[in-house]
């Protein structure tokens, strides 16, 4: 399978943070030809491992499988679903989203609903409504009727957005944050032929809700070198400013310097743009950003894991619908290949 062909499967996939069955099981198909050894840990993380020489060094990569997303909280006694959000989304993107409900009976079409806007007053339709007013219409006309539909307290709820590529090298689609990078990952053990190093390709659960997969995996793994591979905010849309966020699509992938968690170690970084110099890769970097990544759990593993990112610019992230070019995940391939490779030269 391709890059895009790859994405396409796993951005469709349905994977909030603590419910990344669907998701798993891709990864482990994917991941299973170019490994020695795919397993499974006690809280959901999928390991692929590809065997070094005996005494080089531990290398882990990261990818995390789980996406924002939305839980059944309440079945109103009319049959409509109350919900908890799962991990960080702005209200405004909620109302009139199509989504899917994933029952025990199967998948559900429903729209996130409100009072409507005819019939609200003047100050009503002025503010953002939060999402506790909001609520998914499945066309159930009582709460007993939604039981019957197999819908249950704490089903979860994804976005119901299809991938589509609309350019030459433009694809847009849901959880870009961070099928691409989980694909970015597969694509990159497929180039690895051969490397002195000992790899573990990891696609992490529940980043989203705090970073906890990476944790316990890194802890398991006790790699020496640590690489999250997640996506960045492309900041180069209308009524962003540049030093709000530098980095913009189609230009590389970028390197972070420092983020809310992580000081990223002087020498990845310096590992991570030689690399890139050497074959030629356009990179971008950055610092200063408000959130994080897998990699600020790596490196505060046991006793420390110089660590860094490789991050795919990407539209729109925790939206419904995100946009990314496959040049720049294309690009994060052969960067992360590179890098793995001179690593022992560290």
């Amino acid at each position: 399978m391709t890059l895009i062909e790859t994405l396409e499967k796993l951005s469709n996939a349905c994977g909030v943070a603590g419910r990344e069955e669907e998701v798993r099981s891709l990864m482990k198909k994917f991941l299973k030809p170019y490994v020695d050894e795919v397993v499974e840990d006690k809280l959901g993380n999928v390991i692929g491992i590809k065997k070094g020489d005996k005494n080089a060094p531990k290398v882990m990569l990261a990818a995390h499988m789980d996406e924002i997303g939305l839980l059944v909280k309440i079945i109103s006694k009319e049959g409509f679903l109350h919900f908890a959000k799962m991990g960080g989304i702005d209200d405004r993107l909620l109302l009139a989203q199509k989504v899917m409900v994933y029952t025990e009976k199967g998948p559900l079409h429903g729209i996130i609903g409100s009072k409507p806007p005819h019939i609200q007053k003047e100050e009503e339709r002025k503010r953002v409504l939060s999402w506790d007013e909001l609520f998914i219409d499945i066309g159930a006309e009582s709460r007993e009727e939604a039981e019957k539909m197999g819908v249950g307290i704490g089903d979860t709820v994804c976005f119901d957005v299809k991938f589509a590529r609309i350019g030459k090298n433009i694809v847009i689609g849901k959880a870009f944050d961070d099928r691409v990078a989980c694909a970015v990952m597969i694509e990159a053990m497929k180039g690895l032929q051969k490397t002195e190093c000992t790899v573990y390709a990891v696609g992490t659960v529940q980043e989203e809700v705090g970073l906890r997969g990476a944790t316990t995996s890194a802890f398991g793994i006790d790699p020496d070198f640590g690489i999250a591979l997640d996506v960045t905010i492309a900041g180069d849309t209308p009524g962003v400013k540049e030093i709000e966020a530098p980095v913009k699509m189609n230009k590389g992938p970028s390197l972070t310097i420092a983020d809310s968690g992580l000081i990223v170690h002087p020498k990845v970084l310096r590992l991570l743009i030689d690399a890139a110099k050497e074959k030629k890769i356009p990179y971008q970097l950055e610092t200063g950003l408000p959130g994080s990544t897998d990699a600020a759990r790596i490196s505060l593993t046991r006793s420390g894991v110089p660590s860094g990112v490789i991050s795919i610019p990407t539209r729109y992230i925790h939206s419904p619908t995100s946009m990314l070019s496959l040049k720049d995940a294309e690009n994060a391939v052969k960067l992360t290949i590179a890098a793995v490779q001179k690593i022992p030269e560290y």
